[in-house]
């Protein structure tokens, strides 16, 4: 269909009961929300059930947005279909949410900053929006066009004009709200502070919000001419980054061969980075393609065709990537996901650099990848989030199978993920760990995931309380030849409030680097302990009677003086500046670096 029919259609469609109906919808969904917020925060029915209340809480803060969007556009009947189907699959998805966080540690923030595990997870939430954003891009073009597989011109024509009115009834609601502040302030300043108590209120901030969210929609519906000026304006600019994106692009490509892939695998976030890069390239190549009938200048019809080119090497060194992570320490839900992503972009990569082949055509191969890829971006997240894939069921298994194999030692596994990573998976895990044990020390693996499981929160120091055996088994030295004095070991280390210990001698599963050293110049080696994750440094001096205390502590300040230290690349040296004695203790000055001569360190 033209996109003067589908301006006229429009027109006859919206009309003031449809505005009335979108108005009403949006009002409806602020109350609704807010009682839900009210009974999660008393703790009363409906939250008291998250089998329930996890989908009435999808339902009521998605579901409104593909009602409004349809109304209007299709017919009563075919808007209740898609709003029903919409709606089962956002209570399954739901439903599997909360099936799997059951009996799994609460770490979820969710709902207006409230903790409860009645609340699916941000991920949850942010990939049900994905997935109805791109089904409802798919079911609207087929209404207009009066097919169930539209032609790309609907696609685009539908699925940009839905992007750009919830990107601007985003920015409405923003402005809104900070005028409604701003005014609160000029009031608050005569001493009148009636309208910044009622921002704070939640039975005023959800409906307002939700009511504001919907007229932006039905303004921007009803002035589709604008919306289309604004979408091509965004086109336009968007396509003129692709050139500069393909020279930044193919420069690190054209680079590699010289300068080899270790320094990408030590970022840590290679695969991330990667898809991220090939997420951008995709987007831009389509702001320059459009719907595949507009002109675009020669320069942007090449930069597009070489950065068809590019998205399948970068998606090859993505997947190479990933594999390495996963050959070294198994999965994770992360990478799970990451694996997933990778499939999608293996789909654009092939498919594009087919469509760059073609030289006697304007990439316009690339339509039809475009729209298989939408269904299989659909197909990936309802794996993704239902039992058939889901990421942490699979990352689980991987590694309880790692610590079965024996790839990974009892003492050094990660019984936390299992716990706080791992949803019911995890602790069904954990469970079946402390009854049989696994792997070449069972009886130490069954201790482990014994203690683990007492632990409520993520971040908590202690997991059991340290004995001899796991203070040796909790410190590595620099260099490795090395031993620490028996009676270090062997003392029973108590934290005080004034004198703070680095967690591997109190604790279980903490690790730190020592270092043997003479550091007050007496002729006796002194024990420096640095933290694994926060690199602080502890100074221990020996007392007479053999009795250790903590003297000093260093200020680590970056992993390259961190790992120059772990790697022995360090010397002993007179300070530079004199200390200040108060009252028979002294006082040492702290030099000031700047983070660049700290990251000039070179640790190897």
């Amino acid at each position: 269909m033209q996109v003067e029919q589908y301006d006229e259609v429009l027109g006859a469609q919206v009309s003031r009961q449809v505005m009335i109906t979108r108005l009403a919808t949006g009002l409806v969904q602020g109350v609704l929300l807010y009682l839900l917020y009210r009974a999660a925060t008393i703790n009363m029915w409906p939250a008291t059930q998250p089998f329930l209340f996890m989908p009435l809480f999808m339902l009521v803060l998605l579901l409104p947005v593909v009602f409004i969007s349809s109304v209007g556009h299709m017919t009563s009947r075919n808007v209740a279909r898609w709003t029903a189907a919409a709606g089962v699959v956002l209570v399954v998805l739901a439903l599997h949410e909360a099936w799997r966080s059951a009996g799994a540690v609460d770490l979820n923030y969710g709902f207006m900053g409230r903790p409860s595990q009645r609340v699916p997870s941000m991920l949850v939430i942010v990939f049900s929006g994905v997935f109805l954003y791109i089904a409802h891009a798919l079911v609207m073009a087929g209404a207009t066009d009066g097919k169930r597989i539209a032609s790309y011109g609907s696609y685009f024509e539908v699925a940009w004009k839905l992007a750009v009115q919830l990107l601007f009834s985003a920015f409405f609601v923003g402005a809104l709200w900070s005028v409604l502040w701003m005014g609160a302030s000029l009031f608050d300043m005569i001493k009148l502070d009636f309208l910044q108590r009622l921002l704070m209120k939640p039975w005023f901030v959800a409906p307002v919000i939700c009511f504001a969210f919907s007229c932006a929609l039905h303004i921007t519906d009803v002035r589709p001419s604008i919306v289309r000026g604004i979408r091509s304006l965004l086109l336009v600019l968007a396509s003129w980054i692709l050139p500069v994106a393909v020279v930044l692009i193919g420069g690190f490509l054209c680079t590699l061969p010289f300068t080899g892939l270790d320094g990408l695998w030590k970022t840590r976030f290679a695969t991330s980075l990667l898809l991220t890069t090939v997420a951008v390239l995709v987007m831009l190549i389509n702001c320059a393609f459009q719907n595949g009938q507009t002109a675009a200048s020669l320069p942007i019809r090449i930069a597009a065709r070489m950065a068809a080119i590019l998205l399948l090497p970068l998606t090859g060194i993505a997947i190479y990537a990933l594999g390495l992570r996963v050959h070294e320490y198994g999965w994770t839900s992360d990478r799970v996901v990451a694996a997933a992503c990778l499939l999608v972009a293996s789909c654009y990569a092939i498919g594009y650099q087919w469509a760059a082949h073609r030289y006697e055509t304007w990439l316009v191969e690339i339509a039809p990848v475009n729209v298989g890829a939408a269904f299989l971006v659909l197909a990936v997240l309802l794996t993704l989030f239902t039992p058939i894939a889901d990421p942490a069921r699979i990352a689980v298994a991987n590694q309880v199978a790692r610590l079965e194999k024996g790839l990974v030692k009892a003492d050094k596994f990660d019984y936390r993920y299992l716990r706080f990573d791992g949803q019911r998976y995890g602790q069904e895990a954990l469970q079946q760990l402390v009854r049989q044990g696994v792997g070449t020390e069972p009886k130490v693996v069954s201790a482990k995931a014994a203690a683990v499981l007492k632990q409520m929160e993520r971040w908590t120091p202690e997991i059991g309380k340290a004995t001899v055996e796991s203070v040796a088994a909790n410190i590595t030295m620099v260099p490795v030849s090395e031993t620490l004095p028996a009676s270090f070991i062997a003392q029973q280390w108590k934290e005080s409030t004034d004198r703070p210990l680095p967690g591997c001698l109190t604790s279980e599963n903490r690790e730190c680097t020592a270092l043997l050293l003479d550091a007050n110049g007496d002729g006796q080696r002194d024990v420096m302990l640095i933290n694994k994750d926060y690199g602080d440094g502890f100074l221990f001096l020996e007392q007479p009677g053999g009795l250790w205390v903590l003297s000093a502590t260093l200020d680590i300040r970056c992993r390259p003086m961190l790992e120059a230290l772990r790697k022995g690349r360090y010397q002993l040296v007179d300070p530079g500046l004199k200390a200040v004695n108060v009252g028979g203790l002294r006082l040492q000055f702290s030099p000031v670096y700047s983070y660049d001569d700290c990251n000039a360190i070179k640790p190897n």
